[in-house]
């Protein structure tokens, strides 16, 4: 009798009636997000984490509080404990190498979340926004605004340049695609910048902090002499708001007002921002809405696991070193203090109250 039951219970091992159910609650996912210090990490993480749950996985959400070697623990950690995918925003986007070799060799899939690892085989998807055309906007709007295809050198327009962290790839698209449209106008003698900073490495800000933002706005104002009634400064190319926030305290702090604000681009419509932007010491920020990135990540994770083809959407602009990887892009738009209500407010992204 023990005989029979013994091979009536393998029988059933073998088909699978005692095996552990085999869903998505199963599935482990690691989220690396690199600091809870901005804003959009932390919509960015809460919407993934919220989203990829609702679809039934585990999700383990890390913050790293912009340390690189916190963030390469943390991703040890998730390998180790059986994540089965990896989306990852990185610090410094040259730093990974070693822990996604890991990665790689447990066959884990690795997604670059909004911002491209580099010099890493291990990287199979990249999901971010078309960051190049995140740039053009700025530089467009900037255009627009101050008239330069009806201006000579005779009537220029005098602009300082700041873009973020050198380790994130990303500001090679955004301070690129904003100096495609501004950088003739520099040539021609349309825009001076007189601190003449304009090389990438001369205006990047590390960790797109905005005390060190602050500081250099602080240090061009004293050296330039800018100021409401000094120095003329019409406008400060900023790639995203963290950036601008420190731009705008600087002038604010040298007397600057609403009246004679110089225009200050940025990125990311951070709450802050955007009441700056209402206020009228912030003249744009591009708008890229976080609940789109995280729900098509949310779909390239929910196709990995199944077996499926994540959603792409591009297979020739990201090069991480090793290679062309594919990526899906979505659509930036940008807002001001024309167009928030309905981009921000009515689309649900913030409250009124929130921005008051």
């Amino acid at each position: 009798m023990k005989k029979i039951i013994s091979l009536v219970l393998a029988a059933l091992m073998v088909t699978g009636a005692f095996a552990a159910p085999k869903g998505k609650a199963q599935v482990k996912v690691g989220v690396s997000m690199p600091t809870k210090d901005l804003q959009r990490w932390n919509q960015d993480g809460a919407n993934m984490k919220k989203s990829l749950e609702k679809q039934g996985y585990k999700v383990d959400l890390q913050y790293a509080n912009n340390e690189v070697n916190t963030q390469v623990n943390q991703l040890e950690n998730m390998i180790s404990t059986g994540c089965k995918v990896l989306v990852i925003a990185a610090i410094d986007g040259s730093a990974l190498k070693n822990v996604l070799a890991q990665a790689k060799s447990k066959k884990i899939p690795v997604i670059a979340y909004d911002r491209l690892i580099m010099n890493s085989d291990a990287v199979t998807y990249y999901a971010t926004f078309d960051n190049w055309k995140v740039g053009v906007f700025q530089g467009q709007y900037l255009e627009e605004k101050l008239n330069l295809k009806n201006r000579t050198k005779k009537d220029p327009v005098y602009m300082e340049l700041f873009t973020g962290d050198p380790g994130d790839n990303n500001i090679n698209f955004f301070f690129g695609g904003a100096m495609e449209v501004l950088d003739p106008y520099i040539k021609s003698g349309v825009i001076v910048v007189k601190s003449k900073q304009t090389a990438k490495a001369q205006c990047a800000t590390l960790n797109w902090s905005t005390e060190e933002a602050q500081k250099r706005m602080e240090n061009l104002i004293s050296a330039q002499g800018y100021g409401p009634n000094k120095n003329r400064l019409d406008a400060v190319y900023s790639s995203n708001d963290s950036c601008a926030q420190g731009i705008t305290n600087a002038l604010v702090g040298a007397g600057y007002t609403a009246d004679n604000f110089p225009l200050v681009t940025g990125q990311d419509c951070d709450i802050a921002s955007t009441k700056n932007m209402i206020n009228g010491i912030q003249a744009m920020s591009v708008f890229k809405d976080t609940r789109t990135l995280a729900a098509k990540v949310v779909e390239m994770v929910d196709a990995i696991c199944k077996g499926t083809n994540p959603p792409i959407n591009d297979k020739k602009t990201y090069n991480n070193g090793t290679g062309i990887i594919p990526s899906f892009l979505c659509e930036p738009v940008y807002a001001d203090k024309t167009n928030y209500k309905k981009l921000l407010i009515d689309s649900g992204y913030y409250t009124a109250k929130q921005l008051q």
